[in-house]
């Protein structure tokens, strides 16, 4: 797969152990697969972020573990149970994925093309309404 890279988020990647590079490059591309025109950036000085007319999703690498924020609104189904927190949170929910687990590839895709969704159809704040 192919699709523009912001170097800012290539060497934010590229600092982190080899087993949170691998978690992220694989959101990486799930997020770019979902559609063609996600644009990656930095936000919050250093922190990786992926927008389509909003905000879809942002990587935050923590000790043991890599966060994944999904800028929902907790508005998009998870018949998976992928979220590991942020359920009560009103902006963004969370999946974190340990050294050793895999990524719910299908299921977080999936909820990527949804946000995107959303955000076109003027985002989760309009939908909530």
């Amino acid at each position: 797969m192919t699709y523009v890279t912001d170097p800012r988020v290539d060497t934010y990647i590229e600092a982190l152990p080899e087993w949170q590079q691998a978690i992220c490059r694989e959101v990486r591309d799930l997020v770019h697969a979902a559609d063609d025109e996600v644009v990656e950036t930095i936000k919050r000085t250093v922190r990786p972020y992926f927008v389509l007319q909003g905000n879809i999703c942002a990587l935050l690498a923590a000790k043991d573990h890599v966060n994944v924020f999904l800028y929902d609104g907790a508005i998009v189904p998870d018949p998976e149970g992928i979220i590991t927190g942020g359920h009560d949170n009103k902006t963004a929910r969370t999946v974190a994925v340990r050294e050793g687990e895999t990524v719910n590839g299908p299921a977080l895709k999936a909820m990527f093309e949804q946000i995107i969704a959303n955000n076109r159809a003027g985002g989760w704040r309009r939908l909530k309404r």
